[in-house]
């Protein structure tokens, strides 16, 4: 059997000191960059592999995180789903995941991360409401993907939060989630800006389900630009972030319509459907945009102008919060500005 490389072997190849090489695998700021980048050669030479188990015993923590998430199955969700589980890997840390709708499934997810020894958890979009009803499991850190900030939660003990948004913990640590989260409304507001700029009237919304903090954010982004130019708000279709929806909902459009913002890509692929099957040209007839920029949207017919998220940005924004509040860091709260992307469709 093949001898286990050990972090003496390490040290002889990197020509530092075993305890040096134990600063390394640990983490710890008493290494200067060039050592650790020598170190860490010598790994990747050696095929050093940092046995978990051995350093959670020394330390507490596995390196082990966890992401909840209600489903997989939009492509919003699936895209963080793959940005988190890269950035992850990339600092080491390996990845659970939770799927769960509601309350009692989330408390069962979180109660599975605490067997498992998860150090700390995102919890993702449409999660959001339900987990904070759920008390997580103690000195667990938790993320929050695209949530309120500032929002009064109540502990374990029936107390609520402060008005700042930190919990009232026996220990008086701060208890509360960092929060990372896009921009959503100032992305609709510049997608309704634009579309407002065509002169083409009023520009009516295709939004996602009430009650997602997305696509409520989404709404509020292009009721503000419209109140900003003095246009009233049409009457708001709704469908549940599919391109099927987006189809059934594109339907129930006025004929006079000829400017709509639509409150993701998949829906607006099927809205552009749904125009065409209404002998309906885009752009000429109406301009449409989207949100999120999904890999295929600039494959639609025509190529579509749309809202981008950057979803690699986001999720290393998540983990990198994650980290910081299992190292005990403060609870931070990100916002990442989304980008309009101007294509054929308006």
């Amino acid at each position: 059997m093949q001898r286990r490389v050990s972090m003496a072997d390490v040290a002889a190849v990197a020509g530092v000191s075993a305890q040096t090489v134990s600063r390394v695998v640990n983490d710890s700021p008493r290494v200067d960059p060039e050592t650790r980048l020598r170190v860490e050669a010598a790994m990747d030479q050696l095929g050093y592999r940092i046995h978990r188990a051995a350093r959670a015993l020394r330390t507490g923590r596995t390196d082990a995180i966890g992401l909840v998430v209600s489903t997989l199955a939009t492509v919003g969700n699936s895209r963080m789903l793959q940005a988190i589980a890269d950035a992850a890997a990339s600092r080491g840390y390996a990845l659970t995941v939770v799927t769960a709708i509601g309350a009692d499934a989330i408390a069962q997810g979180f109660a599975r991360m605490r067997d498992q020894g998860v150090d700390g958890a995102i919890i993702l979009n449409e999660a959001s409401a339900a987990a904070r009803a759920v008390d997580a499991p103690e000195h667990l850190a938790l993320v929050v993907v695209d949530s309120p900030a500032g929002e009064r939660d109540a502990t374990a003990d029936g107390r609520d939060a402060t008005a700042d948004g930190r919990d009232a913990v026996a220990d008086g640590r701060d208890a509360t989630a960092a929060i990372v989260q896009t921009d959503h409304a100032a992305g609709a507001r510049a997608a309704t800006e634009h579309l407002l700029a065509l002169g083409r009237g009023p520009v009516w919304h295709l939004a996602g389900p009430a009650g997602s903090y997305a696509a409520d954010e989404r709404e509020r982004g292009w009721r503000d630009a419209l109140a900003g130019a003095g246009v009233a708000a049409p009457p708001v279709l709704r469908g549940d972030w599919s391109s099927a929806s987006g189809h059934v909902a594109a339907r129930e459009l006025p004929a006079a319509v000829r400017a709509v913002f639509v409150g993701n890509d998949q829906m607006a692929l099927g809205a552009l459907r749904a125009l065409a099957d209404a002998g309906r040209r885009v752009p000429e007839d109406v301009a449409v945009v989207g949100f999120d920029d999904v890999a295929d949207a600039a494959q639609y017919r025509p190529p579509l102008t749309t809202v981008r998220q950057d979803f690699d940005a986001l999720g290393a924004a998540a983990v990198d919060a994650l980290v910081a509040r299992i190292s005990g860091g403060p609870a931070a709260h990100v916002t990442l500005t989304p980008q309009l992307i101007v294509r054929a469709s308006a």
